[in-house]
C-alpha cells in the first residue's frame, strides 16, 4: 500500500482565511492533526476524503464567556421571575448548596458536546469559587482533562459573591489558582463598597502576576452610570503591561456613561489594549430591568470599541440557568443578536460580528498563535451549510462538519423541506 500523503483531504472548500473570504475553491490537506497543505488542487492520496461541495469553511467558533457550572439548572430550586441579575445570583446561591461532582460534570459535558456539534471547539468557562468545597471548580478541571482530545476548555476562577464579601473568599480564589484554574476573575461591582471593588481589581492583577495567569473580570455589569471599575482595570493594565492578557467582560455600564467620560475612557483603553467581551443575549435580557421608558439596551459600546481597533468578542454567557432560561450554545445566535442590538448591520459590520465569535475570541483567550486556517496550524475547522459569513449569520445555518485536531468529530445533515401544495 502506498503511503498516504494526508490523513484527511477536504476538497472544494470556500475558505475563510484570517481576514478575508476567497472566491477560489481550495483543497485542504491534513496530516498528523496539522494543516499541511492548502491549494486549488491537491493530487496526493489521502486516507479519507471529504467533499465540502463549495461550502463555507471557517475556523471553529470560540465561546469566550460562559458559565458551565450553572448551565441546565433553570428552575432549580425556582424560576427567576423578575429576570434580574441579582435574583439570579440569589437563586444560584441556593442551588450551589446542593452541588455534587457528578452533577456538575454531567451538565458540563452535555453542554460541551452540544456546543461541539454547533462548531464550538474553544470555550472559556467561569466557575464559581465562592463555594467552600470548590466542587464546581474540581468538576470543570476534571472535564477539561477528559475532553482535551476534542475541546479546548479554559477555566476561570470566578468569585461570584465577591472577593471581600466574605472572609474566606480571597483564600478560596487563590486556592482555585493553586488547583489549576487558567484565568483569575473578579466582580468588583458586586463587592460591598466602591473601595472593596477597587481593591479587588488590584488583587486580581497581583494574583495573575504571581501565578502567571490570564485575567477576565466581570466588570460593571450593571446599569449604574457611576459604576466605573473599567477605568481601574485599564490603569492596572497600563501600569503592569499585561494588556493583551486582560479581559473586561460585560462592561454594560459603559452604555450608560455620558459621552464626555466615555470619550476620555476610550483613550485610556487604547493605551491599555485590553480585550472586551459582550454577551448580547444575556445583556439585553438582564439589563434595563429597572428602567421604564426609554429602556436601555444593556450592552456595552461594542461598535465604538471595534471602530477604535480594540479586540471585542461575543459570549453566550448562560444556557438554561438562573439568569437565562433559554439558549442552546449556538454562537450564530449570539452573533445574530449582536448584529441587531449593537446596530452593526453594514456588511463589514456583519462580518465583524462573525469575527467576534471566531478569531476575536481566539485572541481574547490568548490562543491566536495556533488558531486559523493556515499551513502548520492545528487542523480545527468547520464546514457550514452557508456561502459566507453574512449567509451564516442571516440564516443561523447548521454546521455540517466539525473537524477537531485533524479528525472528523461530528456531522449534521441539513434538513430539507418539500413543497407539496398549490402546485
Amino acid at each position: 500500500m502506498p503511503l498516504k500523503a494526508y490523513d484527511l483531504l477536504i476538497r472544494h472548500s470556500k475558505l475563510l482565511g484570517t481576514t478575508q473570504l476567497t472566491e477560489q475553491l481550495v483543497d485542504i490537506g491534513i496530516k498528523d492533526d496539522l494543516i499541511v497543505a492548502i491549494a486549488p488542487t491537491l493530487e496526493e492520496p489521502a486516507a479519507t476524503e471529504l467533499d465540502a461541495q463549495g461550502l463555507f469553511v471557517s475556523p471553529p467558533f470560540v465561546e469566550s464567556h460562559i458559565h458551565l457550572d450553572s448551565a441546565l439548572t433553570a428552575g432549580e430550586p425556582h424560576w427567576n421571575e423578575s429576570g434580574t441579575l441579582f435574583e439570579g445570583i440569589q437563586i444560584w446561591g441556593e442551588r450551589k448548596q446542593n452541588l455534587t461532582l457528578a452533577d456538575v460534570k454531567a451538565r458540563t459535558l452535555a453542554i460541551l458536546k452540544q456546543q461541539a456539534t454547533q462548531g464550538v471547539l474553544f470555550v472559556r468557562s467561569h466557575v464559581d469559587v465562592s463555594e467552600p468545597q470548590l466542587i464546581a471548580l474540581r468538576a470543570l478541571l476534571e472535564v477539561k482533562e477528559e475532553v482535551k482530545d476534542w475541546m479546548n476548555l479554559q477555566v476561570v476562577a470566578f468569585p461570584q459573591d465577591g472577593i471581600y464579601s466574605k472572609p474566606e473568599n480571597e483564600a478560596l480564589l487563590e486556592k482555585a489558582l493553586e488547583f489549576g484554574a487558567d484565568v483569575v476573575g473578579g466582580i468588583p461591582h458586586y463587592e460591598l463598597t466602591r473601595e472593596d471593588g477597587v481593591r479587588s481589581v488590584h488583587r486580581v492583577f497581583e494574583l495573575a502576576q504571581q501565578y502567571d495567569r490570564l485575567i477576565d473580570i466581570h466588570c460593571d455589569e450593571i446599569d449604574d452610570e457611576q459604576s466605573r471599575f473599567l477605568e481601574v482595570i485599564a490603569a492596572c493594565a497600563i501600569r503592569t503591561g499585561l494588556g493583551s492578557r486582560v479581559t473586561a467582560s460585560h462592561t454594560t455600564a459603559f452604555g450608560s456613561y455620558n459621552n464626555a467620560y466615555a470619550y476620555k475612557l476610550i483613550g485610556f483603553l487604547q493605551r491599555a489594549q485590553i480585550n472586551f467581551i459582550a454577551n448580547p443575549l444575556i445583556n439585553i435580557t438582564l439589563q434595563g430591568r429597572t428602567d421604564t421608558y426609554p429602556k436601555r439596551r444593556g450592552v456595552t459600546r461594542v461598535k465604538e470599541l471595534w471602530q477604535q481597533g480594540l479586540n471585542v468578542s461575543f459570549g453566550h454567557d448562560c444556557i438554561q440557568d438562573p439568569w437565562y432560561s433559554l439558549g442552546t450554545g449556538n454562537m450564530l445566535d449570539v452573533a445574530f443578536m449582536g448584529v441587531h442590538v449593537c446596530q452593526m448591520t453594514g456588511r463589514t459590520e456583519i462580518d465583524a460580528c462573525y469575527e467576534m465569535v471566531t478569531s476575536n475570541g481566539a485572541k481574547t483567550l490568548n490562543l491566536q498563535a495556533d488558531y486559523g486556517l493556515e499551513v502548520s496550524k492545528t487542523a480545527n475547522l468547520i464546514i457550514l451549510d452557508a456561502s459566507d459569513r453574512y449567509d451564516a449569520i442571516r440564516r443561523r445555518t447548521i454546521v455540517r462538519d466539525v473537524i477537531s485536531q485533524g479528525k472528523l468529530l461530528t456531522r449534521t445533515t441539513p434538513g430539507t423541506t418539500e413543497w407539496l401544495g398549490f402546485q
